[in-house]
């Protein structure tokens, strides 16, 4: 199998029950009458998603916030997790890290597995298991022509800083710049406040204009960007790179035009009729690739 695309179209095959969602969304939401159990899992590959060498308190903190991420964009508040860790160097740190995350983010540690390793890439994973009472739970689907297209805010800051963290190394004086990049904060409150009045909502983890895509194709429509309104933390000459480097884990979302937004956010495009392509940039298709995909096909 060639790709990430070609993989996950497979799996929807077996993936067959309304909790899967198609394999369209960020979660598995499983309806319990009152309340909606919500479930995501992420993994982190060392030389991937996080640099080698890098410190593994940084670590842990970036695999439980990425996950709880995910259930930020369903309005979701974390249960628990399940932590999958691979046995290596800092063994203690990566302790320290997810006992603070814990702690820090409101998602108590349930389980998990360890294993060892000989050689080759280190790999994480966690499962992160959340509840929502609102109804419906959102989607990347959803979308309609005429809402308007939000992001809550810049994007380019995990670029910045990754490159700083990588050229420089872990400097106190470099820590402020590389936050973005070792430490992303789930926007868990801003989740739950835009829940009940979005169209359409996911976080962006790989890349705005990729991300925008998938939500178009999820909705049926055609998302329609104005490159100057997207906020970046990156220099303006490499605002075409912000748009598509990813792990900014910022909430993307469409919503009526009318409606009064509960959090500051930027309003970066409007939503249309599906056309020819998914994702319009200053009314022109998107050239090149729009964001990170593991294994993707040429």
């Amino acid at each position: 199998m060639s790709d990430e695309r070609a993989f996950i179209e497979a799996l929807r095959r077996i993936a067959g029950t309304p909790a899967a969602r198609g394999l369209a969304d960020d979660c598995a939401v499983f309806d319990m009458g009152e309340r909606a159990l919500v479930l995501t899992h992420d993994m982190m590959v060392e030389g991937v998603h996080w640099l080698p060498g890098q410190a593994m308190h940084d670590v842990a903190w970036k695999l439980v916030a990425v996950n709880l991420s995910d259930l930020a964009a369903k309005g979701a508040t974390p249960l628990g997790i399940l932590v999958g860790h691979t046995l290596g160097e800092d063994d203690a740190g990566f302790l320290a890290g997810l006992e603070e995350a814990s702690d820090t983010l409101g998602a108590p540690l349930w389980g998990g597995d360890t294993v060892s390793h000989h050689g080759g890439a280190r790999t994480l994973g966690l499962t992160a298991i959340g509840q929502t009472e609102h109804r419906p739970v959102p989607s990347r689907g959803g979308a309609k022509p005429g809402d308007a297209v939000c992001i809550t805010g810049p994007v380019g800051g995990a670029m910045i800083g990754f490159e700083s963290l990588r050229d420089e190394g872990d400097t106190p004086d470099n820590r402020r710049v590389t936050q973005p990049y070792r430490r992303p904060t789930p926007l868990l409150s801003e989740g739950r406040a835009l829940a009940p009045l979005a169209s359409a909502i996911m976080d962006v983890s790989d890349g705005l204009l990729l991300d925008a895509s998938r939500m178009a194709e999820a909705s049926g429509v055609t998302l329609a960007l104005d490159r100057a309104a997207i906020p970046i933390a990156a220099p303006e000459d490499r605002r075409d790179e912000a748009l598509r480097w990813g792990d900014d884990y910022q909430l993307l979302f469409t919503v009526s035009p009318e409606v009064e937004l509960p959090i500051p956010a930027h309003r970066i495009g409007v939503v249309h009729e599906r056309g020819e392509h998914a994702v319009l940039l200053d009314g022109e298709p998107v050239s090149g690739a729009p964001g990170y995909e593991h294994r993707r096909a040429h």
